[in-house]
């Protein structure tokens, strides 16, 4: 299926001279990607030409993972083989190890993701290879360790103890164990299975062309996702569910609407809502609303989804805007007990899967990313010698 719209943050190529560039490369097309497509019209998401709803909540992340590093969903077979490299690359390397309480106590979550992958590629063992079946080693590796970086980082900023990975467990499962200290119940892996799923991969958004622009210059892949790491750390593109939650616990339960449309009327953007692709609902957001609801409900305490719907029924009345994926994420995420400051680099968990695959991708047909600009400077200056200045 052809790619008919680009996502934020896209880049990449070059427009005719006598047009004027497009803004942010706004649908210039950045690279020919098999991994996945966007159809912004219709409200379609496609992994390997996968529509995401028949994935979301029938397949595991893992199989996911292996469709966008390996190229199929995996029989059973290939997926024991492939749980397998992830509980093995499960454990963290002696260099990460030795600096991760140190890391913890000076850096915020993301920043500290972003130096810990660093560390992490000194560890591996190969560190020195960009070929095919070294990177899909190292994919691996990458896929199994983010997890647990997020939830030994956030052990060692609070002192508290963290059990072990269970080999027996998902990966959705490992990280609810470790980041909340108990066994997660059944259906709350499930859900968190899915938010994984349904964040895995999406085009060429800012942190996948980051690590591509990185990969293209035949860098590593730990370096590639450093710069991914990086980029999703800024909040014009990873941040925004943290933002929604901060909003919901920020407001008066019983004021909703009234902020909302002051917010609306200052000019104040209400994070969560709208997209640079989809022009309909995001088909994520879909699955999150209802997840949302059904924790809410669980919970005993449905606040903040009721406030969240409520937040929805105003922002399109008055803007006709649809809520994007970040914006039910984040009452996901809070009624599962992952703390709020961690909701981005839970994005960076699934993530990771996608960003690898990119990389993957990008070595095995590679040409340098480098498109040109418009320079729009001063011309004919004449130099003139520092005393005359």
């Amino acid at each position: 299926m052809k790619q008919t719209s680009s996502s934020a943050g896209d880049s990449g190529g070059g427009t005719p001279r006598e047009d004027k560039p497009a803004k942010g490369l706004a649908d210039v097309v950045a690279a020919s990607t098999a991994l996945s497509d966007i159809d912004g019209r219709a409200g379609r998401l496609f992994y390997r030409g996968y529509d995401i709803h028949d994935l979301a909540g029938h397949v595991t992340f893992e199989e996911v993972a292996h469709l966008l590093q390996r190229g199929a969903l995996p029989t059973r077979e290939q997926l024991a083989d492939y749980g397998a490299e992830l509980t093995e690359g499960r454990t963290l390397g002696a260099l990460v190890e030795s600096h991760i309480s140190e890391i913890a106590a000076k850096q915020a979550p993301m920043e500290a993701l972003r130096t810990l992958v660093s560390l992490a590629g000194a560890d591996d063992p190969d560190k020195e290879s960009n070929a095919a079946d070294a990177n899909r080693r190292k994919a691996a590796r990458l896929t199994a360790q983010q997890p647990v970086l997020v939830a030994r980082y956030h052990a060692a900023r609070t002192g508290a103890d963290i059990p072990e990975p269970d080999p027996e467990l998902s990966t959705a499962a490992n990280f609810l164990l470790q980041i909340t200290g108990r066994r997660p119940e059944r259906r709350e892996v499930e859900i968190f299975d899915t938010c994984l799923v349904l964040h895995a991969d999406h085009t060429m958004n800012a942190s996948t062309f980051a690590a591509r622009v990185c990969a293209a210059t035949l860098s590593d892949m730990h370096s590639a996702i450093v710069a991914a790491v990086g980029t999703l750390k800024g909040p014009l593109h990873g941040g925004a569910n943290e933002q929604v939650m901060r909003t919901l616990e920020a407001l008066d339960p019983r004021g909703v609407a009234q902020a909302v449309r002051e917010k609306l009327a200052a000019g104040e953007k209400i994070m969560g809502f709208g997209h640079r692709v989809y022009k309909t609902e995001d088909p994520r957001a879909t699955h999150l609303r209802r997840m949302s609801q059904e924790l809410a409900e669980a919970s005993g305490d449905d606040t903040y989804f009721r406030m969240s719907r409520e937040m929805e029924e105003v922002v399109f009345a008055d803007k006709h805007l649809y809520p994007n994926v970040d914006f039910y994420a984040a009452t996901v995420y809070h009624y599962l007990g992952i703390p709020t400051d961690l909701f981005t680099p839970v994005f960076s968990v699934s993530r990771m899967s996608g960003w690898t695959a990119h990389v993957i991708e990008q070595h095995a047909d590679n040409r340098l990313i480098r498109p040109d600009s418009e320079y729009i400077g001063e011309r004919d200056q004449k130099w003139v010698p520092i005393d005359e200045r």
